[in-house]
């Protein structure tokens, strides 16, 4: 295999962990729980990338609450560095 081949594949494992972490963030689980340890791992991997584009970025706020779009600036990011890189 390639290095722009392992480089490919990387991104796109990046690319399903920060997705994974989308859908995680949707749901409150016990830090006990199975889950909950995935959760955190998953977070370790996606939060130094994340931190500077919520620094960037801060949340909107729609009424009370916040919609947090960093994580699709990511996956957006990493598909277009992904089609510059892996066509």
């Amino acid at each position: 295999m390639t290095v722009t081949g392992l480089l490919c594949l990387a991104l796109q494992l990046y690319w399903w962990v920060v997705l994974s972490a989308i859908i995680l963030s949707w749901f409150q689980v016990p830090s006990d729980h199975p889950v909950g340890a995935l959760k955190r791992g998953v977070d370790a991997l996606t939060a130094p990338v994340l931190g500077p584009i919520r620094r960037l970025m801060p949340p909107m706020r729609i009424g009370g609450a916040g919609l947090d779009l960093s994580p699709l600036v990511l996956l957006v990011g990493l598909r277009i560095l992904s089609r510059l890189i892996c066509t």
